[in-house]
């Protein structure tokens, strides 16, 4: 039997509003997958070297402060330092439309 997919939730830089990704964070349990959440005031550094501690699947990152066009980016990157560009990286949070693709 396969395990559940192993989902890292995690909340980057001085963004201290955390009811969105808690709330991810239960939708994907509810799911049946596993979630690791970080916390808040997490680097791009401690959030991939958790997923990569805890053989996660995929990283969903939550951004509320307006820092998405910076952290998203330093997320991938270090996922690509530490070999582990097949964990899947998601992100949201509140992200102008004109934002979306980038």
């Amino acid at each position: 039997m396969a395990r559940p997919l192993r989902i890292v939730v995690a909340k980057a830089g001085l963004d201290g509003h955390d009811r969105g990704a808690k709330v991810i964070a239960r939708a994907l349990r509810d799911a049946g997958m596993e979630v690791i959440y970080t916390g808040l005031f997490q680097t791009p550094e401690q959030i991939v070297q958790t997923a990569i501690q805890e053989d996660a699947d995929g990283i969903g990152l939550s951004i509320l402060s307006g820092a998405h066009m910076t952290l998203f980016p330093l997320v991938i990157e270090q996922l690509k330092a530490q070999g582990a560009e097949d964990v899947v990286f998601f992100g949201g949070g509140t992200i102008p439309p004109e934002d979306a693709d980038g």
